[in-house]
């Protein structure tokens, strides 16, 4: 089956493409140019790998949380070409992508992402298994849901935001609570997740057929201009 896969959900632009025989994949820096490079990057993967349009087979893209125009822009993408193809759409928790390369962690993951207001999307994994709901947490909450989970196994911080929460936790945790000599940096945390997100969305169109074009992205919190217009009508 040929698929292909949307990563908009952080500034990293990342789309991967996989075909019977191999995968294809291309990575940028876009910051705030999603709108811009999505579709020519993604022309760029169909015609390496020697498709066209037409041959693609499933499209899927990240369901949140992340950037809200980002996410936007990319189910905007993803919805386009299953509705013009005629074909399924399938759309998978950002995080769990962030979490899919640190399978073989010896301990608890938590892929982050800057939610800005001081706060973080995070949750944890082993294993890549999620063991927690999705947050929209501070670093204090971090911390707790950290420490109950065990306080015995090494944390690893994954995601383009992991230095960020890295020093929001030194700032908070004593070795108590928290301990920050336990927490590692992901190497690889600053990469786009097309590829663990096209793997996923390969093991989804196994399992059973999903089919996504009416949904939305899952943003965790309200935007701000939804924040606005609450507390207008409250007052």
């Amino acid at each position: 089956m040929n698929i292909l896969a949307l990563d908009t959900a952080t500034t990293i632009l990342s789309v991967a493409l996989a075909t019977e025989r191999e995968n294809f994949f291309f990575e940028v820096d876009a910051g705030r140019r999603h709108s811009e490079l999505l579709m020519e990057v993604t022309e760029r993967v169909i015609k390496t790998a020697g498709l066209e349009p037409r041959d693609i087979e499933l499209v899927a893209c990240m369901r949140g949380p992340g950037s809200f125009t980002g996410l936007r822009i990319g189910f905007a993408a993803a919805k386009g070409l299953s509705l013009s193809l005629g074909i399924p759409l399938v759309a998978i928790p950002t995080l769990d992508c962030m979490a899919a390369p640190c399978r073989t962690w010896p301990g608890i993951v938590l892929p982050v992402i800057d939610a800005k207001k001081h706060r973080y999307f995070t949750a944890l994994y082993r294993s890549a298994e999620n063991i927690s709901p999705y947050m929209d947490a501070d670093a204090e909450a971090i911390a707790q849901a950290i420490t109950e989970a065990d306080q015995d196994e090494l944390i690893l911080l994954t995601g383009p935001d992991a230095d960020m929460l890295l020093q929001d936790l030194e700032q908070i945790c004593s070795r108590s609570v928290c301990p920050t000599y336990m927490i590692r940096l992901d190497p690889s945390r600053k990469k786009g997740r097309g590829s663990e997100l096209l793997e996923i969305a390969r093991r989804c169109s196994i399992v059973h057929h999903r089919h996504d074009v009416y949904s939305g992205p899952e943003y965790l919190r309200k935007s701000d201009a939804e924040l606005n217009s609450l507390a207008k009508h409250r007052k």
